[in-house]
């Protein structure tokens, strides 16, 4: 088992940055690959990035591509979004999402979620 806590949410103005960050307590960190998914209200939720175990393989969306980066630190048990250059449609709430099978981009192949954090972006 994993607990993920994720922070850093907020409002923010369009082409403005925030950073994210997702705590994990629990069975080693190391052990799984992490992922950033969001939701939008009346939408699914849709994949943001992903990132190996070993913090080697990354994976993007589309549309956050180049303007978003994920990160890890296995020693403090934290993975990180850095967002930058943000845009309204970025607006959702934000999970953390922990799995123990090899990094994926689909949602269904994680076992642990966070609560989720708000970002608002306004044009």
């Amino acid at each position: 088992q994993v607990q993920l806590v994720e922070s850093g949410g907020g409002l923010v103005q369009a082409g403005g940055s925030l950073s994210l960050s997702c705590a994990a307590s629990g069975r080693t960190f190391s052990s799984y690959a992490m992922g950033w998914f969001r939701q939008a209200p009346g939408k699914e939720r849709e994949f943001v990035a992903a990132i190996s175990r070993d913090g080697v393989s990354r994976y993007y969306a589309g549309s956050v591509k180049g303007r978003f980066t994920i990160s890890r630190d296995n020693a403090k048990n934290t993975n990180y979004l850095q967002m930058k250059s943000l845009k309204p449609e970025d607006t959702a709430v934000y999970y953390c999402a922990a799995t123990t099978k090899a990094v994926s981009t689909t949602p269904h192949t994680y076992d642990f979620w966070g609560q989720g954090t708000q970002v608002t972006v306004s044009s």
